[in-house]
């Protein structure tokens, strides 16, 4: 059982047969999915006003009371597709160059993006267990006037590290260049205004920490930023300026086909957000529900991979235990059966596994878990 603001949900065995503890898709309420029932017509004015207001309630939770200077387009597919939108149509096709800082598989996704468009590209890597330096973003960005837009991951869920948002736009902001933020696993979990950070684009997706299901992304833009993107698309499909004149011309109409089922399932989840509390009582659950998790692995033998100060809400990469027997599939598949799906790791260098701690969960889950782990370690 789960409260939400006033609203309190029951979840039962036919709902999920195991809580998925990953960085999305998450653990949905049975409202989200219930929402999925009813079929939708693409053309239809009640749907197209629906998508009106998902896009003006996006904007509202980025940039409170500036609907005016912020727009929200919604794109078919994956995260990435949003990513790939936003690389491929804020650079122009000629004079353009993007510097990414990376310290993570998902800083190095946006490059190889960058790459396979024909983007020249500067790369600012960092070790994947330390935080991008903003002295460093800095330094990259006066050193090569060439560079016309810059990109961060903010939750790099490769480990769970959450970089320095705050600083790191405090000094592309000083550059004058356009700033692109992925808060793909961030957005909806940790509170943020696109203003204040003088971001130009924000990229999330509908199954992350608002806590819809998987089948489009989304990308918060500053109105006269994208405004200015007209023909630089690289992609029809993925044409993100084409998205957003269509949707604000057409009543909030998508070019192609659109996820209708997946759309109705995100307005159930911003309505679920909102009777939550918002995102600072959302992150305060993430939170809580992460230090349990921390905690009561340690005592089964596990250490994060990650000091405290640099950890996430999102999710948790922990150490394999150093005795040589630790098998991760017989893991994987024993907290599987007892409800429970985790993520492997992926880095390269340290053998870890990662638990989520978004979505429809809750400490009490996390202490479940922990109660698990704890006999199955014992018995080992």
């Amino acid at each position: 059982m789960m409260k939400t603001g006033q609203q309190t949900i029951v979840r039962t065995a036919a709902d999920n047969p195991y809580l998925l503890l990953t960085p999305g898709p998450l653990t949905t309420t049975r409202t989200v999915k219930e929402a999925m029932l009813k079929d939708w017509c693409t053309w239809d004015e009640e749907y197209n006003g629906l998508v009106k207001s998902i896009r003006e309630r996006l904007v509202e939770l980025a940039a409170p009371g500036r609907a005016r200077q912020y727009t929200a387009v919604l794109m078919q597919g994956s995260g990435t597709f949003s990513v790939e939108a936003t690389i491929g149509t804020a650079l122009p096709k000629e004079g353009g160059k993007l510097a990414v800082a990376v310290n993570g598989a998902y800083g190095e996704r946006i490059v190889q993006i960058a790459r396979t468009l024909g983007i020249e590209t500067a790369v600012l890597r960092f070790d994947e267990r330390e935080p991008v330096d903003p002295e460093q973003v800095r330094a990259l960005l006066a050193s090569d006037p060439a560079v016309t837009h810059f990109a961060v991951v903010h939750c790099e869920t490769t480990t769970g590290i959450l970089n320095p948002l705050a600083d790191i736009a405090a000094a592309v902001r000083d550059s004058g260049i356009t700033f692109i933020v992925d808060a793909m696993s961030s957005f909806g979990g940790i509170p943020m205004d696109i203003h204040e950070l003088g971001a130009h684009f924000l990229i999330s997706s509908s199954n992350k920490c608002i806590q819809g299901v998987p089948g489009f992304g989304f990308v918060i833009a500053a109105r006269e930023t994208l405004a200015g993107c007209k023909g630089h698309a690289r992609s029809l499909s993925l044409d993100l300026y084409d998205q957003w004149e269509t949707m604000e011309n057409s009543g909030g109409k998508w070019r192609f086909t659109s996820p209708t089922h997946v759309v109705r399932a995100f307005d159930q989840a911003l309505q679920e957000l909102e009777q939550e509390g918002g995102i600072e009582q959302r992150n305060r659950r993430f939170a809580a529900s992460q230090s349990t998790l921390v905690a009561e692995l340690q005592e089964a033998g596990f250490e994060a991979l990650l000091d405290e100060e640099l950890q996430s809400p999102i999710i948790t990469a922990f150490r394999y235990p150093s005795e040589q027997s630790f098998d991760f599939l017989a893991f994987y598949q024993h907290l599987k059966s007892n409800g429970f799906v985790l993520y492997p790791g992926k880095l390269t260098t340290v053998p870890t596994f990662r638990i989520g701690s978004i979505g429809d969960v809750s400490r009490d889950d996390m202490a479940r878990l922990s109660a698990i782990v704890k006999t199955y370690m014992g018995a080992k």
